[in-house]
């Protein structure tokens, strides 16, 4: 019996790293997690009174498969007051975390053999979920002299047709934004090839003195992704959205419907009081801005000094080459004699990715500190 290529997709390394790391504290050994992008955080108080309050006034059952009313407004306000753009709640699609919008997307763009480029490094469920749906993900080599993103003279080195481009800013792994002039060059660049036009937006909200735009500003023809995950401190609850033209708003509903039914529908009731939450969510960001600057000191300090420009989102990534060929090995071995876990660079590179490590900073100071005193030891002993 065969199985399909479309399943035969790399593991996401991250959670693997996760895994081992576990098993580790398991064991009674110390453990430094800065592998996942997660926040230490829970959600805001406000978000939990208010799941608290639908379960008992709510029946939590099926809703619409673009979401409820009540949040999908709160979404269009929100890009009003945050951005100064006007969008119409039906062009708001809830989804099941950025993943979801990221599937019904690509389901509703692209057809089997098209091509979209996707700069590397970059998060790898953007490849896995383009090959899974027999769309082929175009790798765009991106380096320190780029700032690890995509740019209009990059995308002219790649041969053949092109459907799509997926950018995300900030970026994961680097944590690298592009400028509004550099966002608008490349909406224009996909506009003027008749090319789809996808940005990731779930780290909006977390950058450092680096001004964040949203492609929306520049073409209503783009597709927004998302998430309460990051910012809005709400990982487990699963729950994105898309801001999407609406002529693509119908088409998405028909395909939300088979392969989701509707969001959870606890997470978007209480999801609803998040965008009024921003006093207690800017004292999480606090934390990872006192993270952010505690690695970008003692960093180089130790060895680490080929750092990717960290303008927004909650990661270092770290160019370890000096130190190894292997960046798979190197996160083993880091975990294994000083406890401290990382994602190896080739979850986001597969051809470069063997050269670097990214660090996520989106847990608590007491652990980034104590990382950071394991390896100033461990590389000391190397």
């Amino acid at each position: 019996m065969s199985y399909s290529s479309r399943s035969n997709i790399t593991p996401f390394f991250a959670m693997e790293v996760m895994k081992e790391a576990n098993k580790r504290e398991e064991q009674g050994l110390p453990v430094y997690h800065m592998e996942v992008g997660q926040p230490a955080t829970s959600a805001a108080g406000a978000v939990k009174e208010a799941a608290a309050k639908a379960l008992v006034d709510q029946p939590i059952g099926y809703t619409e498969a673009l979401g409820i009313p009540p949040l999908r407004k709160a979404i269009a306000a929100h890009y009003g007051r945050e951005y100064g753009v006007d969008i119409d709640p039906a062009r708001v699609v809830v989804t099941t975390g950025s993943s979801g919008g990221f599937l019904l997307s690509f389901l509703s763009l692209f057809d089997a053999g098209d091509r979209v480029a996707l700069a590397e490094p970059g998060y790898p469920a953007y490849r896995n979920i383009l090959k899974s749906l027999d769309v082929e993900p175009v790798g765009l080599p991106c380096g320190p002299e780029s700032n690890f993103q995509p740019t209009p003279t990059l995308l002219d080195t790649l041969e053949g047709d092109l459907q799509g481009l997926l950018v995300a800013s900030p970026a994961n792994p680097t944590g690298t934004m592009l400028s509004p002039d550099e966002l608008r060059a490349l909406v224009d660049y996909c506009e003027s090839r008749e090319m789809h036009f996808i940005s990731d937006e779930i780290y909006h909200g977390l950058t450092y003195g680096t001004e964040e735009v949203t492609a929306l500003s520049y073409s209503d023809n783009a597709i927004i992704i998302n998430s309460f995950s990051k910012y809005f401190s709400m990982t487990g609850w699963r729950l994105g959205w898309m801001i999407v033209p609406e002529r693509l708003a119908e088409k998405i509903e028909k395909i939300a419907q088979s392969l989701f039914i509707s969001a959870p529908a606890l997470s978007q009731y209480a999801a609803v009081e998040a965008f009024n939450c921003k006093q207690e969510l800017e004292s999480y960001k606090a934390t990872y801005v006192a993270n952010r600057e505690l690695l970008l000191r003692e960093f180089p300090r130790i060895g680490l000094d080929k750092l990717a420009a960290a303008d927004g989102a909650f990661y270092i990534y770290a160019d370890v080459s000096h130190l190894t060929d292997d960046s798979m090995v190197f996160c083993k071995e880091m975990l294994n004699e000083c406890g401290v876990a990382a994602t190896p660079g080739l979850d986001f590179d597969p051809h470069q990715g063997h050269k670097y490590v990214r660090f996520s900073f989106a847990g608590a100071t007491e652990v980034i500190e104590g990382a950071i005193e394991a390896l100033r030891i461990w590389f000391a002993k190397r």
